[in-house]
């Protein structure tokens, strides 16, 4: 990430500081998308640009990058940006978390040679990745709307602070890249590599985007759960989930909610209604109970 000016560093922290003071309940998750004209116009520049420069670029390095190689690399990542899951995990009072946190860390660069090996999974030690957004959740900041980033993706109004907080604070290669100067801007190599490593990896997810009746709303939507999952430890209660997939609103109490097979519903829903289209012929039925019609989301995170 780029040095953020120390000026607006020094209003902003103070402020965040206060604001995680304010409690240490998990704040819930909230069920609308008032900003869903925006996120829409920003999902569709960040598609262009990733169907006519990311994922060109992802499939090239894929051809001509060995896998072992790759698996070094992400590797290397996934290590050296642990000091942002440490800082975070004390900032959560929780301790033990860091201490494996930092035993990973130390064991991978030493022994795993700069983190390019990975022995400390081998040895079975965990790996407790979190962020500044799930900070703030854990102390209680209300998380905001659902928010579309441009080039950065999905969010939200709470959840997008971990990029300057984090980026900036707690990233080893932000402080490398502050304190180094070079006259070729070098120094964006490293990120560069990492978003096309990232980007390799999401290849074979990129046929769920073509299935989905509403490309926007799946991705909106998995990404709520895949966040929801890391904010309680890959657990959250059954009620979380329900509001989740029916609004806050839902008087629905089933206690029986399956989050999995009710996105498995709602996939087939979706693909069912995409060929009714195609045919011509008129949707019929009800998309699964849980879920509303893809062309009016109300599932927000």
């Amino acid at each position: 990430m780029p040095s953020l000016p120390r000026r607006l560093l020094s209003r902003t922290l103070p402020i965040a500081a206060v604001t995680l003071l304010v409690g240490c309940a998990i704040a819930p998750p909230r069920t609308d998308d008032p900003l869903e004209k925006f996120n829409r116009k920003s999902y569709a520049f960040n598609m262009a640009l990733d169907t006519h420069v990311l994922r060109p670029v992802a499939v090239g390095y894929t051809k001509v990058t060995p896998k072992p190689v790759q698996t070094g690399i992400s590797n290397f990542f996934t290590n050296i940006k642990l000091p942002i899951s440490i800082a975070n995990n004390l900032l959560q009072a929780r301790p033990s978390d860091a201490i494996t946190d930092t035993g990973r860390f130390l064991i991978n660069l030493t022994v795993g040679l700069a983190g390019f090996f990975d022995p400390a999974t081998k040895m079975k030690i965990p790996l407790k990745e979190t962020d500044f957004g799930i900070t703030l959740a854990r102390w209680g900041v209300p998380e905001g709307d659902y928010l579309m980033v441009p080039l950065l993706g999905p969010s939200t109004v709470r959840d997008v602070w971990q990029y300057p907080v984090d980026g900036y604070l707690f990233d080893p290669l932000s402080y490398f890249e502050r304190n180094h100067h070079f006259h070729w801007g070098q120094y964006y190599i490293p990120e560069v590599v990492y978003f096309i490593q990232m980007r390799a990896q999401l290849l074979d997810a990129d046929s769920f985007l073509k299935t989905a009746y509403d490309p926007y709303a799946f991705v909106r939507d998995a990404w709520r759960q895949t966040r929801l999952n890391k904010l309680y430890d890959g657990n959250p209660p059954a009620d979380v989930m329900l509001k989740l997939q029916q609004g806050q609103g839902s008087n629905n109490q089933n206690n029986n909610f399956d989050p999995a097979e009710l996105l498995k519903e709602q996939q087939e829903w979706e693909q069912k209604q995409k060929q009714q289209n195609n045919s011509g012929t008129p949707p019929s039925g009800n998309p699964p109970s849980g879920n509303p019609p893809p062309s009016n989301p109300s599932g927000n995170q």
